[in-house]
């Protein structure tokens, strides 16, 4: 039986230089590695998940979440600032109401692979 928590180790140390060198230069910078740490960071909470989630299926406002998700509309509002400020949702306002929906296209890709993997 495999352990998934072993990794296994060479048993001669030695780097392969051509190697190294060729991910050296496709390494994103400091800069792009921190916001993609950011991103993944925001993916860390479920309550947030579960609101990208619900927006899959439609565009709502924070009262309409708080209904579906049993939270408080404050508590929620806390989490679309969070999304917001990581541009994953966008807002739209509708005479009193704002609506909330999801940014762009990635972010549902985002959480589908995210699905897949998790289900395999």
């Amino acid at each position: 039986m495999e352990d998934r928590y072993t990794v296994e180790c060479c048993d001669f140390i030695h780097a392969h230089e051509d190697i190294v060198e060729k991910v050296r230069r496709e390494l994103p910078g400091e800069d792009t590695l921190y916001d993609l740490t950011e991103l993944f960071r925001i993916f860390g909470d479920s309550t947030r998940v579960r609101i990208l989630y619900v927006l899959f299926e439609a565009e709502m406002c924070v009262c309409d979440i708080a209904a579906l998700l049993g939270m408080t509309q404050s508590a929620i509002s806390h989490q679309l600032r969070a999304l917001k400020n990581a541009r994953l949702v966008k807002s739209r306002r509708e005479g009193k109401t704002v609506f909330y929906s999801l940014a762009d296209d990635h972010v549902k890709t985002i959480i589908d692979q995210g699905l897949e993997h998790v289900r395999e």
